[in-house]
C-alpha cells in the first residue's frame, strides 16, 4: 500500500520527482521551494533517480505515455492535489499575507483563492486584497473564478444544485444567509452588482449587504461612507444598527429614511416621538411595526393623528398585553375589526371579540389562525350558507380538517381557490386541486403541497 505523500518524501531526500501536466495552485517555483525542506529536487525528465510522479489530472498523449513508462518502471505516483493539499496545510496564512500584500502578485492571489485547502479566514483576508476589473460590464475570467470560488466555500446548496454557482443571484443569498461579520465586510470589496427583486426592482450588493443584521461596526461605518441613499435607506430598517447611528439617520430627514426607521425595533422613544410627526404614511408604519406600550399609546393620542391612521394599530403584533384590553375598550368599529385579524391576540381575547355576538367582527375572526378551534366550529355551524364566512375559513390553516373537507365538497371555485393555499388540507385533495390550472398559482405557494413534491423529485 502506498504510504502518505508527506511520508514518502521524508523517505526519499535527495531523490528527483516528475511533474506531468500543467501547474494548477502553484507555481513550479512555488513547488520547488516547499520540496527543498525533503532536498527532493524537481526534473522535467524521466530518469533513474526520479522516484515519484506527481500528476495532473489532465494529460497531453506525450505525457500519458511518460506515465505508462514510470507505471512499468513500478514508480509510485501521486494526484497533483494530493501534493497541493500537503503544500497548502504547511502554509503560514500571516507570512503569505503579508508577502501577498507587499507584491501585489494579482496572479499568485488568485491562485491562492480558488485554493480550497486553504482556510476561510486565509480566504476572506485574500478577498479584501484582489483587484477587480475595472469594467464591470466585461466577463471577467478570474472575477468570474473568484465569485465561484467563495460561493463554493460559503453558500450552502445541495450537490444537485451546482448550477447555482453561475448565477449571480446566489451572491445576494449568500449574504442574506452569512451570520460572519468578517465575510460581509469582506464582500464590500466585491464589484457592486445589482440584482432583480420581486417586483421588478433592483438591489445592488452594498445594499444587500446593509441590510444583514450581523454587520460589524467597521462594515457599517464602510457603508456609510459611501453616502448613498439607498444604502442609508437599508440600514435604516436594519434592526442591529446602534442607536447613536439611527440618531444621525434621522437628522437627514428624507421620507424613505424615516419609513424605514419607522419600521426598525431598535428606535427608543425619543425617535418614536419624532417620527409621529413626520407624515401619515411615516405615522401608519410605526403605528402597525413599532412594540407599542402604555406609554406609546400616550405619545400615539398626544399627536392627534385621525381615527383611520388610529386603527392600523389593530394589524400591529407587538401589542403589549395591557395595550390590547385598552383599544378593545374603546369600541372603535374598524380598530376591533382589525384585531379580530391579528394572530397575536390571545385566545381569551378573541373570544371576547366573538361575543359582541357582531357579523362584522365574526368574519375576521374566521381567518385568524389564532381563534379558538371551538369558535371556529361554531362560525362555520352559524354561517354554513354565508360564503363570505366559507371563503375565510376555507383560508384558515386553523380550520378544522372535516370542515376544510366539508368545504371542498361545496365545489366552490372562490372557496377552492383558498383551500389550495391552505397547508392543512389534506394531500389527496391537494393533488385534486391541481388538476385545475386555475390554481395553479395558489398552490404554488402551499407549502404541504410544494414538501411533497420535493419529496417525489427527491430534492
Amino acid at each position: 500500500m502506498k504510504p502518505p505523500l508527506d511520508d514518502f518524501l521524508s523517505n526519499h531526500r535527495g531523490k528527483k520527482v516528475l511533474f506531468l501536466g500543467r501547474e494548477d495552485l502553484f507555481s513550479t517555483q512555488e513547488s520547488q521551494r516547499f520540496l527543498k525542506r525533503y532536498d527532493i529536487e524537481i526534473v522535467t525528465t524521466l530518469d533513474d533517480e526520479v522516484v515519484a510522479l506527481i500528476e495532473h489530472h489532465r494529460l497531453n498523449p506525450i505525457e500519458e505515455d511518460i506515465s505508462y513508462e514510470a507505471y512499468d518502471r513500478g514508480i509510485s505516483l501521486y494526484k497533483l492535489e494530493e501534493f497541493e493539499r500537503l503544500l497548502s496545510d504547511s502554509i503560514d496564512d500571516d507570512q503569505l499575507l503579508m508577502s501577498l500584500k507587499l507584491s501585489s502578485d494579482q496572479e499568485r492571489i488568485y491562485r491562492v483563492i480558488i485554493n480550497t485547502h486553504i482556510s476561510d479566514k486565509l480566504f476572506i483576508k485574500l478577498l479584501e486584497i484582489y483587484r477587480w476589473s475595472d469594467d464591470e460590464e466585461e466577463d471577467d475570467n478570474e472575477d468570474r473564478g473568484v465569485v465561484i470560488a467563495t460561493l463554493r466555500r460559503f453558500l450552502n446548496y445541495k450537490p444537485n444544485e451546482e448550477d447555482l454557482l453561475y448565477t449571480p443571484l446566489s451572491i445576494k443569498r449568500l449574504i442574506g444567509e452569512t451570520r460572519d461579520p468578517n465575510l460581509l465586510k469582506a464582500l464590500l470589496n466585491f464589484p457592486n452588482y445589482k440584482f432583480m427583486q420581486k417586483g421588478k426592482q433592483w438591489i445592488r450588493l452594498k445594499e444587500v449587504v446593509a441590510t444583514n443584521p450581523y454587520i460589524d461596526r467597521e462594515t457599517i461605518q464602510k457603508l456609510i461612507r459611501y453616502r448613498d441613499h439607498r444604502v442609508i435607506f437599508y440600514l435604516s430598517a436594519n434592526s442591529s444598527i446602534p442607536l447613536s447611528i439611527l440618531k444621525e439617520f434621522i437628522k437627514i430627514d428624507d421620507q424613505d429614511i424615516n419609513e424605514a426607521l419607522a419600521t426598525n425595533h431598535q428606535i427608543d422613544d425619543e425617535l418614536f416621538v419624532m417620527l409621529l410627526g413626520r407624515g401619515k404614511s411615516v405615522c401608519e408604519l410605526l403605528l402597525a411595526y413599532q412594540p407599542i406600550d402604555i406609554g406609546r399609546i400616550e405619545m400615539i393620542e398626544e399627536a392627534n393623528i385621525s381615527q383611520d391612521t388610529y386603527t392600523i394599530l389593530g394589524e400591529n403584533i407587538y401589542l403589549k398585553e395591557v395595550v390590547i384590553e385598552y383599544l378593545l375598550s374603546k369600541n372603535i368599529d374598524g380598530l376591533i375589526e382589525l384585531l379580530a385579524t391579528n394572530p397575536s391576540l390571545s385566545q381569551h381575547d378573541l373570544k371576547g371579540i366573538y361575543d359582541r355576538e357582531i357579523f362584522k367582527y365574526h368574519l375576521p375572526l374566521a381567518t385568524n389562525p389564532s381563534t379558538p378551534i371551538k369558535i371556529l366550529q361554531e362560525i362555520y355551524e352559524r354561517y354554513s350558507s354565508h360564503q363570505d364566512i366559507l371563503i375565510n375559513l376555507a383560508s384558515n390553516p386553523s380550520t378544522p380538517i372535516e370542515i376544510l373537507e366539508e368545504l371542498f365538497e361545496l365545489d366552490i371555485y372562490k372557496i377552492q381557490e383558498k383551500l389550495a393555499s391552505n397547508p392543512s388540507l389534506p394531500l389527496e385533495l391537494l393533488n385534486i386541486l391541481k388538476i385545475d390550472t386555475r390554481l395553479r398559482n395558489a398552490l404554488t405557494h402551499n407549502k404541504t403541497f410544494r414538501d411533497n413534491i420535493t419529496k417525489e423529485l427527491g430534492l
